[in-house]
């Protein structure tokens, strides 16, 4: 078996805003694998500045990887635990290696266009009237659960967006999430939190910085509105440490992206954790590419979660690859009738 890797830079259509800054690409990586003809693919997709495993010895562990691939899918995964991202790039490459066609990674009823995933729409953070438009435009393309971010602005202007979608449309037409992405002051955190409970808000994505643990979980205790974990989940590697946070914490939610929490089989270990303590969940894309997008929704499918997920990042990018998935009525659905197109094989 062979395994090479390059690099990959996604383009944004526009700038994209969160309240770590603005996003104007995105880097991304792919393994290849070559055997008997065959070839696999897999996307190791890091946010700088965000990923666990934003190292300087990111793309030397890529090539430590490439050179050991005889090890197999279970022996590297343990090996490379600190780095989830290319953990995923592995499970994903092999299993596209093993497939009938290198983007068939687990055939359903989803991918034989039976079914569809529900899932959120996504509002970038920008200035008001920007905001304003995505929302009228997510509203308008079917979605029943929308996402907004959250922090950037100022706050009394974000509640205003959430009176305006709350004047249109009461909560069992459309479910409102938020993410702060930790941008709120532990100590002024519940305040916000009770401001915005009067605009029925479905959840709140990392209210507070992470590694702020006694905080969260006094918040998770005392919220007025369900909380979900998300970076607090980033750089914790073992079963063990995830127990323990989710012992400490007990948040309403926890938000599982592969690429950020050791693929399939990490996110597989949170899910069981959280099942165990009654803790609600659901799987986000982190701006893959469409190939890393078209794995994840695949394998999330297989979960039968009926909440809607996060996976509906293929259309931000000038770049992106072709495929079968599309956004249509709040869903993502496969069409068949669409083909691949990626030169990188």
């Amino acid at each position: 078996m062979k395994a090479t890797y390059q690099k990959y830079l996604l383009n944004f259509k526009r700038p994209s805003g969160t309240s770590r800054g603005v996003l104007n690409e995105k880097e991304t990586w792919f393994i290849i694998l070559e055997e008997k003809g065959k070839k696999g693919i897999g996307e190791c997709g890091i946010l700088r500045g965000l990923s666990a495993d934003d190292r300087p010895d990111y793309e030397e562990k890529l090539k430590w990887t490439c050179a050991n691939i005889h090890l197999g899918k279970d022996q590297l995964w343990e090996a490379l635990l600190e780095f989830p991202s290319i953990q995923f790039g592995v499970e994903m490459a092999f299993q596209s290696l093993v497939s009938e066609t290198p983007f068939l990674l687990f055939p359903s009823a989803f991918t034989q266009g039976k079914q569809n995933i529900d899932i959120n729409g996504l509002v970038w953070m920008g200035e008001e009237q920007f905001m304003k438009q995505q929302i009228e435009e997510k509203l308008a393309q079917g979605f029943r659960c929308i996402k907004l971010k959250i922090g950037a602005i100022d706050f009394q202007k974000e509640l205003d967006l959430l009176h305006f979608i709350r004047q249109n449309f009461d909560s069992n037409t459309i479910e409102i999430r938020v993410d702060a992405n930790g941008a709120f002051d532990e100590n002024i955190a519940l305040h916000k939190l009770e401001q915005l409970a009067g605009y029925e808000i479905h959840s709140i994505e990392q209210p507070i910085t992470k590694n702020h643990t006694d905080r969260m979980a006094e918040l998770c205790k005392t919220t007025p509105i369900p909380i979900a974990l998300d970076e607090e989940l980033i750089g914790v590697f073992t079963w063990e440490e995830k127990e323990q946070i989710l012992q400490k914490v007990r948040p309403q939610y926890i938000i599982l992206k592969p690429s950020f929490v050791g693929g399939f089989r990490g996110t597989k270990e949170w899910i069981d954790l959280a099942e165990k303590y009654q803790i609600g969940w659901w799987i986000t894309s982190a701006l893959e590419s469409n190939i890393g997008l078209n794995a994840i929704a695949q394998w999330t499918f297989l979960q039968q979660n009926v909440m809607p997920q996060g996976l509906g990042t293929g259309g931000l990018y000038t770049n992106n690859f072709d495929c079968p998935l599309e956004v249509a009525d709040g869903q993502l659905l496969y069409n068949n009738a669409l083909e691949w197109n990626v030169e990188l094989l």
